[in-house]
């Protein structure tokens, strides 16, 4: 969408104009932050989906003329604590590689849901030190279609919820709780205990995925590229499962084969259903 170069008009205290000036505030989309700090959303279906959501405290929404003009459109409100500002100015903030759609967003960042929080129903997923932004951005979006109840990840070893994971999430990181555990063996226990059943996507696994018994409250365990599951993360699942392709590549990037999991998983659970 092409955007008029328009200024910002909104007085600003003592009547001068505020302007969006890089300085110490200035993000780069793929920076990391502290998990208790702000975090930055740009893109629209990421900024739109952080306005509808009522537990996101927006800190500041700095938007283009044609952005703000399509959110009145839409009926969105703009949060009180908004900038008119220029296309370059928030590309500037984020870099040009940043497809940002006139949007971009500082925000508190959502509060963590705990594994008690879950009720034992549905599908969630487990990602083991998945640390690609992309990839689980992702699969976050997968798991928005899916309607996966939650995502459960480790405090280390995964990426921040804010800039590129955001943005490939599409608006998914307001939709799919994310449920961050110190360690992922014993977070996976306390799962079971839940009464979910534990399985396993591994390109060795024992069963094909479309032939393993499955049950709700399932849990699907995917593990890093290149590395996929860790030995005791392995050893927790009650199943570990493959998934046959006809193909001449046998396994997939780990956001497709989350997509290509929910789907049989989804499937299966539905046939079950009474």
């Amino acid at each position: 969408m092409r955007e008029r170069q328009g200024r910002n008009t909104r007085p600003g205290r003592g009547g001068e104009r505020p302007r969006f000036a890089p300085g110490p505030r200035r993000f780069q989309a793929g920076r990391r932050v502290h998990r208790d700090g702000p975090v930055f959303l740009y893109g629209w279906h990421t900024v739109v989906a952080a306005l509808a959501n009522p537990a996101r405290t927006i800190r500041k929404l700095w938007v283009t003329e044609n952005a703000a003009r399509r959110l009145a459109e839409d009926g969105i409100a703009l949060p009180r604590q908004h900038e008119l500002v220029r296309p370059d100015d928030i590309a500037r903030r984020l870099g040009p590689e940043a497809v940002h759609n006139g949007l971009l967003a500082e925000a508190d960042p959502l509060e963590a849901p705990v594994l008690e929080d879950l009720a034992p129903e549905g599908i969630v997923l487990v990602l083991d030190q998945i640390t690609d932004p992309h990839n689980v951005g992702a699969i976050l979006r997968s798991a928005a279609a899916f309607a996966v109840k939650a995502l459960v990840t480790t405090a280390r070893h995964s990426p921040e919820a804010t800039g590129v994971l955001a943005k490939s999430a599409s608006g998914a990181l307001d939709l799919v709780p994310i449920v961050t555990v110190q360690n992922l063996a014993r977070g996976m226990a306390a799962l079971k205990e839940r009464g979910f059943l534990l399985v396993g996507l591994d390109s060795e696994g024992e069963s094909d995925l479309a032939d393993a018994a499955l049950r709700a409250p399932l849990a699907l365990v995917l593990g890093a590229e290149g590395k996929g599951l860790r030995q005791l993360t392995r050893q927790t699942c009650d199943v570990v499962a493959r998934l046959d392709l006809p193909g001449d590549i046998k396994s997939l990037n780990v956001s497709n084969a989350a997509a290509l999991s929910l789907y049989i998983a989804t499937t299966k659970l539905k046939t079950l259903a009474p």
